[in-house]
């Protein structure tokens, strides 16, 4: 499958692996192991670039088993050793306790440039905590607390990130910044 240059993965040391893209593939280790993951992660992508949800799905099942990962999955995959590390991350971030937080069940892989939030400091400057370019883990969780809110949760090796925010990512607020 032909990538673009912004949607190319990276190897650990920031070479760029022109074989998969940067949802699949983020700092030498594959993402996703479980194909329908994926699938549900891609479909809310492509559904902002015009596809129905019908029509993505459809594309991505007939496609997703020719590329060679899924084709090699059992020569290529870390016998779940990723999947352990996204279970700790998950045990971890539950056991924040966050108020008006549901239960954290699942971690996708997001692409910095789209989960890096503006947060605007005590005296009134604004500053983003993520790299643009790096993939992390996180989902999106609708507050219990209603209001219109939703908890953005990022993680990797090294911190584990909690925020609010609104519709589209409007009024951002960093609730935890936790280094691992």
């Amino acid at each position: 499958m032909p990538l673009e240059d912004g949607i190319i993965s990276r190897e650990k040391d920031g070479t760029p692996n022109e074989e998969y893209c940067k949802w699949c593939y983020a700092d030498g280790t594959y993402t996703y192991s479980d194909m329908d993951d994926l699938i549900d992660v891609c479909v809310r992508s492509m559904a902002d670039q015009g596809f129905t949800e019908e029509q993505a799905r459809a594309y991505l099942r007939e496609t997703l088993p020719r590329l060679d990962y899924w084709k090699r999955y059992e020569e290529l995959s870390d016998n779940g050793q990723f999947e352990a590390f996204k279970r700790q991350l998950i045990q971890e971030i539950n056991d924040l306790h966050v108020e008006g937080m549901p239960k954290l069940e699942k971690l996708n892989a997001l692409v910095g440039s789209y989960v890096n939030l503006s947060y605007r400091l005590p005296g009134g400057q604004t500053v983003k905590f993520l790299d643009d370019t790096t993939t992390y883990l996180g989902n999106q969780l609708e507050s219990e607390l209603g209001e219109d809110l939703c908890f953005g949760v990022l993680a990797n090796m090294d911190f584990i990130l909690i925020c609010t925010y609104r519709e589209g990512g409007a009024d951002p607020e960093l609730l935890l910044y936790k280094k691992r």
